[in-house]
């Protein structure tokens, strides 16, 4: 069920109350709150929210107040567009420095003395290489151990 009103019916009050008149504690009250308040913005660095009399610092707490319009100024010169920003140094001494970004690798190539045969998988894809030795000029002898060795 949705709650709604009857017709004809508004909400809106369009009264305007009156403010309550202060007494004299309170306005001692206000008068140290108001001394507070500007010195604890004097130490935040605020000093434009400063009040400069009680009276407005009455109003403020109260809901009252209207600050000051204060004016900036206004530039006589219109904007434009000057175009993109460029460096005003055209020579950047780290663009020619010699080096590029990456060199190129030197393609990887086997010096050693030993022959190498083949290529054996140990196990799944372990590849291991396959060499030949003095007593054994085939290979054969070190790939049977490996496949063996797979077996067991």
């Amino acid at each position: 069920m949705t709650m709604h009103l009857a017709q004809g019916l508004t909400t809106t009050n369009t009264k305007k109350r009156k403010p309550k008149k202060l007494t004299e504690a309170q306005r001692l009250k206000y008068e140290v709150q108001w001394r507070q308040h500007n010195k604890d913005m004097r130490r935040l660095h605020l000093h434009d929210l400063q009040f400069s009399n009680v009276n407005d610092y009455i109003a403020y707490c109260r809901g009252q107040y209207k600050p000051r319009k204060e004016l900036k100024p206004v530039s006589n010169t219109p904007w434009h567009y000057s175009g993109p920003y460029r460096r005003e140094t055209p020579n950047i001494p780290s663009l020619n420095s010699g080096f590029g970004v990456a060199t190129k690798k030197e393609p990887m190539q086997y010096t050693g003395e030993r022959r190498l045969v083949g290529i054996a998988t140990l196990h799944k894809s372990n590849m291991v290489p396959v060499f030949a030795d003095d007593d054994d000029k085939t290979g054969s002898k070190q790939a049977t151990e490996i496949a063996q060795m797979r077996r067991n």
